[in-house]
């Protein structure tokens, strides 16, 4: 996954959508017939603006700059009942896990999950109906026919919940972009201060017999992240996607270790009482730093409903055992 500005996870796009044509009040004229009945068309649908499911995208990136979306007009209906044609669809390819929300109300209109599938976000108008449509025993000829109805326009937002099977959730510093960096191939910028990771990284692990699982670094939740403080508002949408949660607090914590998973799962609580459902896994990180006592000592502060292991990325420590926890709980 790239780095940087180039993860995108939310835009705002004005969309058009087309009119619809007018139908034709067109009368039946040939060489044998002077005076003929109504053969005016349908005028054509306007133009949709459709949102698409692609597997293949990663983020939103490619529809950062496309600040207006336009489809076409339909066509005027035309004589012999011809009808006329659909105005062009625009189609907004998105990755799967995207909502799509009106902008000025904030109401979610439709959520993205499967590859190729297919929502409209803004529909295009009616096309009019032809004159043909309005004969009647007392009408034989109408001279009329229906105008098109109007494309719609909207703002609107697009909105990317990364979808994990393991979201890491700490406070920054806790050793997460490190984690990830060596159990898949992502290489999260690392550094020893908050906030290094401004944007979602997502890594492949591999794991025993060919098989891998999905792991979002998601930048650091500080305390009252749940009330918009620091970067942690827009991030916890990530995680609400995450089949199961990796806690991860170091080991070299001013808090006791139950303290501070506890405000993390506070944090988590307040922000949507769901999250609470999902699986989770403590891991206390830089554990090479703990002898064999300060370890069994720390061991019994340790909250007990959570399966718990202590890890070292750095030293590669319970790496392993690490993962077949993490499936365990993926699958279970």
């Amino acid at each position: 996954m790239s780095q940087g500005s180039n993860f995108v996870d939310y835009v705002k796009i004005c969309c058009r959508s087309g009119h619809g044509g007018p139908g034709s009040a067109h009368l039946h004229r040939d060489v044998f017939t002077a005076k003929g009945g109504p053969d005016g068309g349908d005028g054509g649908r306007g133009g949709h603006v459709i949102v698409k499911g692609n597997a293949q995208l990663w983020t939103l990136l490619h529809l950062k700059y496309r600040k207006h979306v336009i489809a076409g007009d339909g066509e005027s209906g035309g004589s012999s009942l011809r009808s006329g044609k659909t105005g062009r669809d625009e189609i907004l390819e998105v990755p799967l896990g995207t909502i799509a929300r009106n902008a000025e109300t904030g109401e979610v209109l439709f959520e993205i999950n499967t590859d190729g599938e297919t929502k409209i976000l803004t529909p295009g108008g009616r096309g009019g109906l032809g004159n043909w449509h309005f004969k009647s025993p007392t009408q034989q000829t109408p001279r009329f026919a229906q105008p098109g109805e109007d494309g719609r326009e909207d703002w609107n937002i697009l909105e990317l919940k990364l979808l994990a099977d393991v979201g890491l959730v700490g406070f920054p510093n806790a050793g997460k972009s490190t984690l990830l960096s060596v159990v898949s191939a992502a290489k999260p910028e690392i550094a020893d201060y908050a906030f290094t990771t401004l944007v979602p990284n997502l890594g492949i692990v591999s794991y025993r017999d060919n098989r891998s699982f999905v792991m979002a670094d998601i930048p650091g939740i500080i305390e009252g992240a749940s009330q918009g403080r620091g970067l942690g508002i827009r991030f916890l949408r990530h995680i609400e996607r995450n089949s199961t949660l990796l806690f991860m607090v170091p080991a070299d914590t001013n808090r006791t270790i139950k303290e501070e998973y506890e405000i993390l799962l506070n944090e988590l609580n307040e922000y949507n009482p769901e999250l609470m459902h999902k699986p989770r896994v403590l891991a206390i990180t830089k554990a090479d730093m703990l002898d064999q006592e300060l370890q069994e000592e720390m061991e019994r502060e340790v909250p007990k409903d959570v399966p718990h292991i202590f890890i070292s990325a750095v030293a590669q420590k319970g790496i392993t055992e690490l993962k077949d926890l993490l499936w365990k709980e993926i699958n279970r």
